[in-house]
């Protein structure tokens, strides 16, 4: 079932006070506001849906323990949210995935497994974990829970941007811009960004149902190698654009030197839609999400020009 704007209602009152209103800051050099989702707890939106999906579990299902997989991001957020539920958390990874950001993963309290080779592997090997574990999934981008908590960007934006006349989502899965066009996309224009390199949203949308890709972009925190099926249906009718790894790195290095935001090459990635001229809008909000860059990527982006 899709969620709608009264789950995205339910879901800011279920997380509450827990999590941060992150700032929305004004960039004259960018020309556009920015909704900087990288000073979020685990330094991304994601822990918005982890803690609504975890805060709906019951008792049987607490003590069973929750189960995620990500590359980094919701990694991090669901062993946060879980830590902070007293829930035990498995996170599966894959070989290759930032070291940080498994590390950090581990920080919060979970188990990594680290025994798939890559993405697709990776789902594979979270359905066995599944179905020995008896683990509740806490999915990344294809729970009606998860993206109602994602959406609650989408309010804070509507409140504190009122004359915005399109916000200019990246996108990996599909969870964040599936929430936000849940929350506010009748109100204003919601636009997908993805990476030339990592298109699992715009190959489904195209091909009419989740499709697998091989995705190898910097901006690794959009690797998704499929959207789901809840996004597919979201994001149908929405604007979306492709942007090149070079204009990712160039959005990058302007949004580290000139708006000082140490974010992560997928936060850039709305920026580079923008400021690659393919949009037109005079008010926009681009998200800005997250900061979990590894300091040697950051540095070899900063070197490049």
């Amino acid at each position: 079932m899709l969620p709608t704007r009264d789950d995205v209602e339910r879901a800011r009152v279920t997380i509450g006070h827990r999590l941060a209103r992150t700032p929305l800051l004004s960039s004259r050099t960018i020309g556009a506001r920015l909704k900087c989702e990288l000073f979020q707890r685990t330094g991304s939106f994601k822990v918005r849906g982890a803690m609504n999906k975890i805060s709906s579990l019951g008792d049987e299902e607490r003590s069973r323990g929750v189960i995620a997989i990500s590359a980094g991001n919701h990694a991090q957020a669901a062993a946060f949210a879980a830590r902070e539920a007293g829930i035990d958390a498995l996170v599966v990874m894959w070989q290759g995935a930032s070291e940080q950001k498994i590390e950090a993963t581990r920080g919060y309290g979970a188990t990594v497994d680290l025994e798939a080779s890559g993405p697709a592997d990776a789902f594979e090997r979270l359905a066995v974990l599944i179905e020995e574990t008896g683990r509740t999934l806490v999915h990344p981008f294809d729970d009606p829970l998860v993206i109602a908590g994602a959406g609650t960007v989408g309010l804070e934006i509507e409140e504190d941007a009122q004359d915005a006349d399109a916000v200019i989502v990246p996108v990996g899965g599909g969870g964040l811009i599936s929430g936000i066009q849940t929350a506010i996309g009748d109100r204003v224009r919601v636009i997908a960004i993805e990476p030339e390199t990592s298109t699992a949203l715009h190959t489904g949308l195209e091909q009419g149902s989740p499709a697998w890709v091989a995705p190898t972009s910097v901006a690794d925190g959009l690797n998704a190698p499929v959207a789901g099926r809840l996004p597919l249906e979201i994001c149908r009718d929405l604007e979306r654009h492709l942007v090149t790894e070079e204009e990712i790195e160039h959005a990058f290095r302007l949004l580290y030197e000139r708006a000082k935001l140490a974010c992560e090459p997928a936060a850039a990635v709305a920026t580079a839609a923008w400021l690659s001229g393919r949009i037109e809008a005079e008010r926009p909000v681009l998200l800005v999400s997250g900061g979990n860059v590894a300091t040697q990527t950051a540095a070899a982006i900063l070197a490049r020009r």
